[in-house]
Parts: structure tokens; C-alpha cells; sequence
């Protein structure tokens, strides 16, 4: 008697033959490039999504019934040259200023940043602290002291501010916009006030632009929490008081900040039309310095929340789970992944061009593995960068021909990374200070754009 497969099941069985005939003839450098393949496509693919979604949706704008009261909280070390600025634009902001305190933490300053924050009108509190340094430890000594002076302002919400920022005239008030839609922590728009300085600035500010518009926005949209980004965000007063007031002292305490509040299961949401510009540094020795800095800090939050985030793909207390998912990806180190490749891939190739070992693999294939490595690395952030450029073109301050030549140069800027991800591996970091030196207001910037543009 003949047995009669289903031609469903034959087209299975068909599959399976294939598949295992495949993998018989794949080396085990194949297998792992091929494993490497699949885990970026299974935990990076939904960031195109991202993009699609925020190319064909609109954000809702948000009204608010009530003005709430607020305290701004600004960390400074040796900022006397930008801080007066930040106060300023502050001062000018369209937001009932009665219901704005600013507050200034000196922290470790040897030159005149308390004066100028105090002359400009701002609350100063000097910190002097060589054993806990950092801005994570400068906003604990600041929160405290906030707390014990100036309970009984009966603040809201807290702003966190770098000194070295500007606000645009609106800030405050699309920012309280969200607030009193609920939010109880958001981020805003972080644009440049230098991009234009040379490709180190342009680089930061391009990525800077691209994580507002095609992470933030596109996470907004999709009502699921975003990320802290250094600088700009509030954080409401129910927070900080379930806390014990600011707890977060890794390298990174913004990212350590976000990973924190999703396993606790709070949203972090994002305002697209509250703008900020930032000043970026403009030489590589400050930039590696940062970036070794911020490499670093996500090492940090992954060894100490990756698990959390992990598990709270299926336990997040208030349903969150794809935002444990989000926010596991953002921190995990998937360039070592990537360099882990280049280098086997390396390896092999020239062990088996000398004769030392053989896995049956051509030279070729391992060659053209770690060229499409580079290749693609550089080809996405090429993407990611024009469409940046592009979909952001209004709000780059620079020139144009600026525009697009910085467009080519942002590939180069993000594979510096390379050797920033390694060094932070095995090498100690240290909090260092960039300095801070353009002096500008938001209608400089405004104005120069239209000059360029002219």
C-alpha cells in the first residue's frame, strides 16, 4: 500500500530537505555570519517600521487647560561663558515666568559660573565634590537642596537643562502642553546651535535630529515610551518623589534614568514642537572623549538593567512590554556584535591564506563578509543621515551646499564609533568636562538660516 502525502506536507518535507542540505554545505563561519544576520534582522527591522510610520502620520498637537508650576534644574561646571544665555532665553520664553524657578548647581567650578548664573537671575547652589563627580551626582546635591529650601513652591514637574543649551520662545509652553496631557516625563526636540562648525558637529547634530524625529516621534505615535536624551526633559514631581529625588549616578544617568522608569512601568513620552539647541563639540578629542564617556555608560545600564528589560518582554507590570523590547535593543552593544564579525571573519581568512588551519571556507567569502559589514554599516547610516537632512532641512541652521556636503561625511563621522565601542570595552572612564564656548541666542540662529538661506 502506497502512502498518500498531502501536498501541503510535501511542499514541508521539501523545505526541510532544502534547508538541512543547505546548512550541510555551510561552514561554520557561514553559520555565524548567517546567525549574526538574523539577529540584527529580529531586533533592529522594527526601527524601518519607525521611519514608515512617522513618513505617513501626523502628530496630534496638544492643548493645555492649565499653566503648572515649575523648577528648572541646570548642572554647570566652569559654563560661564553659555550659561547667562540658557537663563536668558529662559526669561524670554512665553510662559508665565511666576511659575518658573531656575536653579544653577555650580558644581566643581573654578571660574565665575555661579556669579553669572546669579546675576542672571537664577537660584545658585555651589557644590564642591572631587569623590562624586559627575551630573548625576550634581543633580542628587541639587534635588536635595531644592527639596529642603523650596518644598513649599509646590513644583510639578522638574526641567533638566545642559548649561550650554537655548530654548526656543515656545518651549515652555508646548512642554506644559504635555504635561498637563498627563505625561509624567517627556523629552523634547534637540537641535544644534553649531552644526555648522565642521563634520564632527554636523555628525552629532544629525544624529541628534534623526533620534527626535525617527525614534521619539515615531514612539510617540505609537503611544509607547521614548528615551531621555541628555539634556532637555521634565520629569513630573510624583516621580522624583517615589525615587527619593535623583538616583541615577551611572556614566549615562540620562539612559539609566529611562531604563529604570520602564521597568517600572511609566511612559516617557516626547514633544516634537518644543525646541532646544545644543551646543556639540567640535574637535575629535572632546568628541571621543563624550562618546568614550557615553559607550561606556550604556556598558553600565545593560550589565545592570539588561536582564530587567529582558524579562519585562513578558512581566512589565503595566503592559509596557514593548517598550522593555525598545529600550533592551537601544542599550544593547550590537557594534561589538558587528565588530565581533569583522574580526572572525578577519581571522579566518588570514589563517586559512597562511596554511594554519582549514574549514573548508574561501578566503573570498570572508573577504566579502567584512566588506559588506562596512558596507552596510555605512550605507544605513548614509540613509538614515540623508533622510534626515532632507526631512529636517528647515530646521538645520548652515548653508545648503553645508547640508548636503555633511550629508557624505556622517557615514564617516558614525563608524568612529568603531574604535570608541572597543576602547570602552576594557578601559576605565572618567568624567571629563567638554568645554563650552558659542555664545548665541535662538533669534541669531533664526536669523543666520534666513541669511544662508537668502
Amino acid at each position: 500500500m502506497v502512502a498518500i502525502i498531502p501536498e501541503n506536507l510535501q511542499v514541508y518535507v521539501r523545505g526541510v530537505i532544502l534547508v538541512t542540505d543547505l546548512v550541510s554545505h555551510m561552514s561554520y563561519v557561514d553559520m555565524f555570519n548567517f546567525f549574526v544576520f538574523c539577529v540584527f534582522t529580529v531586533f533592529y527591522s522594527y526601527q524601518l517600521y519607525f521611519v514608515f510610520h512617522v513618513l505617513t502620520h501626523k502628530v496630534k498637537p496638544r492643548v493645555a487647560k492649565k499653566n503648572h508650576r515649575y523648577a528648572v534644574v541646570i548642572s554647570a561646571r566652569n559654563e560661564a561663558a553659555v550659561i547667562g544665555d540658557l537663563i536668558h532665553s529662559i526669561r524670554m520664553n512665553n510662559y508665565p515666568q511666576h511659575l518658573i524657578d531656575i536653579f544653577v548647581i555650580a558644581d566643581n567650578c573654578t571660574d565665575n559660573t555661579a556669579e553669572v548664573a546669579k546675576n542672571a537671575g537664577a537660584i545658585v547652589f555651589t557644590r564642591f565634590n572631587k569623590q562624586y563627580v559627575g551630573k548625576g551626582y550634581a543633580l542628587t546635591y541639587g534635588f536635595k537642596r531644592i527639596k529642603e529650601q523650596y518644598g513649599e513652591n509646590g513644583y510639578e514637574a522638574y526641567f533638566v537643562f545642559d548649561a550650554d543649551n537655548v530654548l526656543d520662545v515656545n518651549y515652555f509652553r508646548e512642554m506644559n502642553a504635555t504635561f498637563d496631557n498627563g505625561a509624567k516625563a517627556s523629552t523634547s526636540y534637540r537641535n544644534s546651535k553649531n552644526y555648522d562648525s565642521n563634520w564632527i558637529s554636523a555628525g552629532y547634530a544629525v544624529w541628534f535630529l534623526r533620534e527626535c524625529k525617527y525614534l521619539s516621534q515615531a514612539r510617540l505615535l505609537l503611544n509607547t515610551s521614548c528615551a531621555i536624551s541628555g539634556t532637555g526633559f521634565f520629569i513630573s514631581a510624583e516621580l522624583i518623589d517615589r525615587a527619593g529625588g535623583w538616583k541615577w549616578h551611572l556614566l549615562t544617568e540620562d539612559i539609566e534614568f529611562s531604563a529604570d522608569t520602564i521597568l517600572h512601568g511609566e511612559q516617557i513620552s516626547y514633544t516634537p514642537t518644543a525646541m532646544l539647541y545644543d551646543e556639540q563639540p567640535v574637535t575629535f578629542r572632546d568628541s571621543w572623549n563624550q562618546r568614550f564617556r557615553w559607550a561606556k555608560g550604556f556598558y553600565q545600564v545593560f550589565g545592570r538593567y539588561g536582564l530587567g528589560l529582558a524579562k519585562g518582554f513578558f512581566t512589565n507590570p503595566k503592559g509596557h512590554r514593548f517598550a522593555c523590547f525598545d529600550m533592551f535593543v537601544t542599550i544593547a552593544p550590537g557594534m561589538l556584535l558587528s565588530i565581533l564579525t569583522f574580526t572572525i571573519n578577519g581571522m579566518v581568512a588570514l589563517l586559512t591564506t597562511l596554511g594554519v588551519m582549514s574549514f573548508g571556507v574561501a578566503v573570498t567569502t570572508c573577504l566579502q563578509s567584512m566588506f559588506f559589514c562596512v558596507f552596510n554599516y555605512t550605507l544605513i547610516m548614509f540613509s538614515f543621515g540623508a533622510l534626515t537632512t532632507f526631512t529636517e532641512w528647515d530646521n538645520i541652521h548652515a548653508p545648503a551646499s553645508h547640508k548636503i556636503r555633511y550629508m557624505f561625511t556622517f557615514p564617516a563621522f558614525m563608524l568612529t564609533y568603531i574604535p570608541i565601542a572597543l576602547v570602552a570595552l576594557v578601559k576605565r572612564a572618567e568624567w571629563k568636562p567638554i568645554a563650552h564656548t558659542i555664545s548665541v541666542d535662538v533669534e541669531t540662529l533664526t536669523k543666520g538660516e534666513q541669511k544662508a538661506a537668502a
